[in-house]
């Protein structure tokens, strides 16, 4: 079997996506905002063998459960939280082969500056950053940054298309080849000829002048994304180079699989520059019986309050007026479709109720909750990379320093043995780089095949 992309899934708050694990006997609650667990962090997941620390991120409190945001605000679900963006610098300098992705929603941010951002991270970073690019849903946060609201679903990723368009002219266009030139005795430090305008005018933005900053060694920093329904997966053929999924199992997730594939087929694009990813929460121990006893008391401190609240954030449905008898239907909504369509589309044999979704979600969210040993847990992931055709996984957990640790401790020597991650962080890359689109794909900048690369000069 391939080699399999590791990543762990987390995001700067109290509690992401296990509910309530902030009342466990183990658990510190406080930890997302201490700079030193970080770092620490950052060091055991790249021991660990870890691709990557993928950061999620929203910029607005979950308000739609029950008409406000009482309940996220009271279980501490993904509130307060940090800007993860901040870290990175600073793990990076302690690591170094781990990469780090890092969400941005083209809903909120100006691509002029964060390509700045990215471009400054790609520098000191070593090459080593992600974006996760998202269109985001949150009605909270597009009132507090000023708007009337969020544009429908799909007019996002058609702003979305222009966003990335104006990112590429800024990262690929401005500098071109030779235009550092340094030469004291000519007095020319950049070639002015070298150095080009964006010329951006478009229908949702105007950019005329040149990028702020000087290219680093991806130029692009390596596309993640995470749309699945039908706009969503053709915004990712176009872009992305990892696709994130989630889904209640691997027969569902095959049809996400699938379905990209046949898009980049039609395409004409290499399946091979397009990798796949899918999101699973681990809780390991050194045996079964371990792993089994560790999650039931994970079990035992649940909130499906906040699973509800959590959903409805995503989503835009406020599910608290309803009977937890009964069933989610599908229908069309201008939040997270993906969301939604893991419980009702794609999976048309199972009838969810409201509280089969809050059991299921309580713990890891929208993926599947994988208990055992560490060859138990490798067992499963490897029936996971067979039945749903992904390349590797976005690893939750429910107690981030617990449950790492264990990964770290149970699952990454069997991952180890069976040769699916390198005996040693970083073997598995081509010798000559460092970067993490070569960790991936084996090049460090966009292959000449990419969208983004016919932006170059």
């Amino acid at each position: 079997m391939k080699p399999m992309i590791l990543c762990a899934l987390d995001m700067m708050v109290p509690t992401h996506q296990s509910t309530g694990m902030w009342r466990h006997p183990e658990a510190d609650a406080e930890q997302y905002r201490d700079l030193g667990f970080w770092i620490q962090h950052a060091q055991l997941l790249e021991g660990a063998g870890f691709d990557a620390l993928f950061f999620a991120d929203v910029a607005g409190v979950y308000d739609v459960f029950d008409g406000s945001g009482r309940t996220a605000i009271r279980s501490g679900m993904q509130y307060p939280m940090l800007d993860p963006l901040l870290a990175v610098s600073a793990l990076a300098a302690a690591t170094t082969s781990l990469g780090f992705g890092v969400t941005a929603s083209v809903s909120y941010e100006q691509p002029y500056l964060l390509a700045r951002k990215f471009a400054t991270l790609d520098h000191l970073t070593g090459g080593r950053i992600a974006w996760n690019i998202v269109t985001s849903y949150q009605q909270s946060a597009m009132a507090n940054l000023g708007a009337a609201g969020q544009l429908p679903h799909d007019q996002r990723y058609d702003r979305a298309d222009e966003f990335l368009d104006v990112t590429y002219r800024l990262w690929e266009g401005t500098f071109a080849p030779g235009a550092l030139v340094s030469d004291a005795e000519t007095n020319t430090y950049l070639d002015p000829d070298r150095v080009h305008d964006a010329g951006h005018a478009g229908r949702y933005f105007t950019v005329p002048g040149p990028g702020l900053t000087f290219p680093g060694p991806q130029r692009t920093p390596f596309l993640f994304q995470a749309g699945s329904s039908p706009r969503g997966l053709d915004f990712a053929v176009k872009h992305a180079e990892a696709l994130f999924f989630s889904g209640t199992s691997p027969e569902n997730v095959r049809q996400l699989t699938e379905g990209v594939r046949e898009r980049l087929a039609a395409s004409g694009r290499p399946a091979e520059t397009l990798r796949t990813i899918t999101s699973v929460t681990v809780i390991t121990g050194a045996t079964d019986d371990e792993a089994r006893q560790r999650y039931e008391d994970y079990a035992a401190c649940v909130d499906e309050g906040a699973a509800l609240s959590l959903f409805a954030g995503w989503t835009g449905l406020d599910l608290a007026a309803y009977s937890p008898d009964d069933v989610l239907e599908h229908v069309d909504i201008e939040g997270n479709r993906s969301a939604l369509q893991s419980f009702t589309t794609m999976d048309p044999d199972r009838a969810w109720t409201i509280r089969d979704l809050a059991t299921f979600m309580a713990i890891g969210a929208r993926g599947p909750v994988i208990v055992g040993s560490g060859a138990t847990v490798a067992d499963e992931l490897e029936r996971w990379m067979e039945v749903a055709g992904v390349d590797g996984f976005n690893v939750d957990h429910a107690l981030r320093g617990p449950d790492l640790a264990a990964f770290a401790r149970h699952v990454s020597p069997e991952l180890r043995r069976r040769g699916l991650i390198p005996a040693t962080p970083g073997a598995f890359e081509a010798p000559a780089t460092r970067t993490l689109r070569g960790r991936l794909l084996g090049t460090d900048t966009l292959p000449a095949g990419h969208y983004g690369a016919q932006f170059r000069r």
